[in-house]
């Protein structure tokens, strides 16, 4: 199994906009992406992030179907993933709208990384309701899979109701959905209802994120081998990716042989895809880092 590389638009680097939050940017860093071999290029989601998570170590967030759009534009084939995209944020239509016109613009080359979300004061100055996320999440892949099928949508959900609702045009295909977070609830949602499972490494951060902690490869490890139990106890057949969000467990502190080995141990696990986010003074040495890292670790042809 060979591992997808995802590679992040630094768009959160608020501090220098002209540097890394610009048009130019965007269509730079992605054109390098697609160059160097990676698979996809990736943004997150937050359209209202409050002041004491941003003084904590939380960051800004372009919308994440504007910034996408803008890669989709400069580029020709890598893959426009959401890694995280909120959907309960967002009433479940409009979201479908985002999703389909993005879909149809790009040729098909979203992917929809979503999640129940863990900011609580997000949620509540966006007025959608935190302990009921969950459920909005499913209400909002419910819809998303009616209107792109292209069937005439007549729903009733848990804030909204519609009679009749078409869209058009129909995407060829609908973008896969890739489902994150750690707890199990995530990997059930995931297996029963997407196509890829999505989860990060905490940090130790566990707690502050509502999930459950993975923090370790072995904690990966224990976590693949109950989803593809759970696989197994429903009956599921087909291929689940999973996207694991890595973080420090692939710093630039750790040699090239040490990598590889994690790498190798990732792929062996069950890992499929993975984001990378190097770092850079400018987005010119963000590129520089990120070419190095694809010639060292992405396999092409």
């Amino acid at each position: 199994m060979t591992l997808s590389f995802s590679l992040e638009l630094p768009t959160q680097r608020v501090e220098d906009p002209a540097e890394f939050v610009s048009a130019a940017a965007v269509t730079e860093v992605a054109q390098a992406a697609e160059a160097a071999g990676y698979s996809a290029v990736h943004v997150t989601d937050h359209p209202a992030p409050d002041t004491k998570w941003l003084d904590h170590g939380g960051h800004h967030a372009l919308d994440p179907f504007v910034a996408l759009s803008f890669a989709a534009a400069a580029t020709s084939s890598v893959k426009l993933l959401t890694n995280v995209y909120i959907a309960a944020y967002r009433n479940p239509l409009l979201g479908a709208k985002s999703i389909q016109s993005l879909q149809v613009l790009s040729g098909g080359r979203l992917i929809i990384g979503t999640a129940a979300g863990y900011l609580k004061p997000e949620f509540r100055s966006l007025g959608v309701d935190f302990d009921n996320r969950g459920a909005l999440l499913d209400e909002a892949l419910d819809v998303l899979g009616k209107v792109l099928s292209g069937e005439d949508v007549a729903y009733e959900g848990s804030t909204f109701q519609t009679r009749g609702v078409r869209l058009r045009p129909v995407p060829p295909s609908p973008p896969p959905i890739w489902i994150g977070g750690n707890s199990k609830p995530a990997v059930r949602r995931a297996i029963s209802r997407g196509q890829g499972w999505a989860p990060f490494n905490t940090f130790g951060y566990a707690t502050a994120s509502r999930t459950a902690e993975i923090s370790t490869i072995e904690e990966l490890e224990s976590a693949i081998t109950w989803a593809k139990s759970y696989a197994a106890e429903i009956g599921r057949t087909e291929p689940l990716d999973i996207c694991f969000s890595a973080g420090n467990l692939l710093d630039d502190d750790k040699s090239t042989d040490e990598r590889h080995g994690i790498l190798e141990r990732l792929t062996s696990a069950g890992v499929t895809w993975l984001p990378i986010a190097p770092g850079g003074r400018d987005r010119g040495e963000v590129i520089e880092h990120a070419q190095a890292f694809a010639k060292e670790f992405i396999v092409t042809g």
